[in-house]
């Protein structure tokens, strides 16, 4: 296997650890007023992610460290063609990341509410725009050959990429209710059962038209080799299943979620290969893990560093999660 193709793999995989960590991060926050309604129950719930959301968001900074060095003209041409949604999920990342850390830090009502609604806010963007720019990169976007970007902002919000972020937006929500769930208890857990109830088939139904759709008419996904369209449909089923077990075995339920959302980017990352982008003006004019990778030498030395590091990482983020296992009782005083 050549070095850009395991690289191209190893970014599906960082994306695919984002998604699931970050995911449910942002559906808690999304949840944030609607099962916390007193100051307690919203402390409660902040604290389900309190000790690991920045955590879950090295996977997203490795992920685009990954893609700057490993495939620098990919790295360009994106962050030029999704300017606008990228600027708009930076400054959800950092609305919600200060709200989690300075929410607390006075004794004021109007303050601890300012922040709460940051928090709601910046998760609900940034949930729905990653959506909408992984589903852009397969949709195709104008851009030349020199990787300039020749569109506008119209160009970025096609009927596919706004399904593709409801369906994101979806999913993290659905996850995190199901997070909340495996975290919580008393009349906290049953009022967020409530929620999932409301929600499964919703969920479930947005999927399933955001993937009939997609492929229907993405000539990507049309041309995706089978594996990857019975990992589409596979994704489906876990979905199904996470929502016919969702008050019968959360943790299973919980786990079933995950699988949807790793088979979905597993999908979408299967039938952009061998493209990195895909430029909708004239398919010469795509980035491929060819010609828009780093020089092997870059790559191997990549490589070597990676083989040491990435184990570290994932041992200490599961000793973590770990060491946090514990429900959370409305008695806790200290955190969030």
């Amino acid at each position: 296997m050549e070095l850009s193709t395991l690289w191209f793999i190893l970014v599906a995989v960082l994306f695919t650890g984002f998604f699931i960590l970050e995911g449910f991060d942002f559906g808690v926050g999304i949840l944030l007023h609607i099962v916390g309604k007193t100051e307690q129950e919203r402390r409660a719930v902040i604290r389900a992610i309190g000790p690991t959301w920045d955590g879950n968001e090295v996977w997203l900074l490795t992920a685009g460290g990954a893609i700057f060095a490993a495939f620098p003209k990919w790295y360009a041409t994106m962050f030029s063609s999704l300017y606008l949604p990228l600027l708009l999920i930076l400054v959800g990342l950092i609305l919600r990341g200060l709200a989690l850390e300075y929410r607390n830090k006075l004794e004021s009502t109007v303050w601890r509410s300012r922040w709460d609604k940051s928090i709601f806010v910046g998760s609900l963007l940034t949930a729905l725009l990653f959506g909408v720019g992984i589903t852009d990169l397969i949709s195709g976007l104008p851009f030349d050959a020199a990787g300039t970007f020749q569109g506008n902002f119209i160009d970025l919000i096609r009927p596919f990429p706004l399904l593709g972020g409801i369906a994101s937006l979806s999913l993290f929500t659905w996850i995190g209710a199901l997070f909340l769930q495996l975290k919580l208890q008393g009349e906290l857990l049953t009022r967020v059962g409530g929620v999932a109830s409301k929600l499964r088939w919703r969920v479930l139904a947005v999927y399933i038209v955001m993937g009939v759709y997609g492929f229907a008419s993405n000539k990507l996904l049309i041309e995706a080799p089978i594996l990857f369209k019975a990992t589409a449909i596979l994704s489906v089923a876990t979905l199904l299943g996470s929502i016919l077990l969702v008050n019968k075995r959360p943790g299973i339920a919980f786990a079933l979620a995950a699988g949807t959302i790793g088979l979905t980017t597993v999908s979408f990352f299967g039938a952009l290969f061998p493209n990195t982008m895909v430029s909708s003006l004239e398919l010469g004019w795509n980035l491929t893990t060819v010609n828009a990778s780093s020089t092997p030498y870059t790559l191997k030395v990549m490589s070597i560093v990676a083989a040491i590091f990435v184990p570290i990482v994932l041992v200490y983020q599961g000793y973590s999660y770990w060491i946090f296992r514990k429900r959370i009782s409305l008695d806790e005083k200290i955190g969030y």
